[in-house]
């Protein structure tokens, strides 16, 4: 294999890296290639469905769920990327960290080791940016944002067409000041990227402010109400579920909490279908979310929901594979209650 041409693309939770990821695939070349490897906090994967990407060989799709790539699940990031490389064989790689991740670790884990060394072309570092993350106290004070931004070559401002200007303008300041200079300070509506940023170069060694954010942590796997079917979290380094299948009107629901978060994520049966408006009406109910993501079979069709904060979307899904939904919040929840209103919901 030939140095594969890498991005890594990172930003906070919710600023719509998997739209940006998916907005790049449109403008793969027909002859090549492309994988995604992507890190998902919780313990449900939804990117993959998110994607809506075509069965084939063009582009491979690999998730790793259950904490970010740079603690939790840092003892499985290079083997299955390794494996993963082996297997599609790909012209270029996109790698999505969790929100919640810290780029320094990640950064480092790509810079070192001979197969690496010889098989990845890292180019610069995308961020995408929400300039909403920014207004927020406690989002600007977290260690992960200001690293994010920190470490990233590019920083593509996301949303602005929902944003005030002049929260905008604050935060491309903030941005301008950042030392070193960012190689590009960009602007986009609905996540879209220019695919020629993916091939700017850099060779600065950008250094996080912050570089024990996540050092040592260990998500806090919290037990499920016993009404509700959950696959088993063995005590292994670091913690994966044992694998579970959802029957029709028993789902399997997964719960995983550290580092300020908690999440809860769903796999119900493909035969399990739920009433749209209903189900739209519930998830966007739900209090403290940070972000929501989902994908359902619906009365009339399969759909994908896609929430951060109080904002979401709601289209048709490509997705036939099961229901799944993954929940981050800011605060504790009921996940107990939720779990039984997505019950009374489900049809068989």
């Amino acid at each position: 294999m030939s140095p594969v041409p890498t991005s890594l693309i990172t930003g906070f939770l919710g600023t719509g890296k998997t739209t940006s990821i998916r907005s790049l695939l449109q403008h793969r070349p027909a002859h090549e290639r492309w994988a995604v490897f992507i890190n998902e906090y919780g313990m449900v994967s939804l990117d993959e469905a998110l994607l809506d990407q075509p069965e084939g060989d063009s582009v491979q799709v690999q998730e790793l769920a259950g904490g970010c790539f740079c603690c939790e699940t840092a003892d499985l990031f290079k083997p299955m990327l390794v494996q993963f490389m082996r297997r599609a064989r790909p012209h270029r790689l996109l790698i999505e960290p969790s929100g919640a991740g810290h780029p320094a670790a990640v950064l480092d884990m790509l810079r070192e080791g001979p197969f690496f060394r010889q098989h990845l072309d890292l180019r610069a570092v995308i961020c995408i940016a929400d300039p909403q993350d920014f207004d927020n106290p406690r989002t600007r004070a977290n260690p992960v944002f200001h690293d994010q931004l920190e470490m990233a070559d590019v920083v593509v401002i996301n949303h602005v067409d929902h944003r005030d200007s002049d929260s905008t303008a604050r935060f491309r300041q903030h941005l301008e000041q950042l030392d070193p200079p960012k190689l590009l300070i960009a602007q986009t509506t609905f996540g879209n990227l220019n695919p020629e940023w993916l091939d700017l170069q850099t060779t600065l060694m950008r250094q996080p402010e912050y570089p024990e954010a996540h050092s040592g942590l260990l998500s806090e796997r919290a037990a499920a109400p016993a009404a509700s079917p959950l696959a088993i979290l063995s005590g292994s380094s670091p913690p994966q579920p044992v694998p579970a299948v959802p029957t029709p009107g028993q789902p399997v629901q997964l719960l995983n909490s550290g580092q300020g978060w908690w999440a809860c994520g769903w796999l119900f049966s493909p035969h399990d279908w739920f009433p749209r408006h209903e189900l739209l009406d519930l998830l966007e109910g739900v209090s403290g979310v940070q972000r929501l993501k989902g994908v359902f079979h619906c009365e009339d069709d399969w759909w994908s929901i896609n929430r951060v904060g109080r904002e979401a979307t709601f289209r048709r899904s490509a997705w036939r594979r099961d229901s799944r939904l993954e929940i981050i919040c800011d605060k504790p929840q009921d996940w107990g209650a939720l779990h039984q209103q997505l019950l009374a919901l489900g049809r068989g």
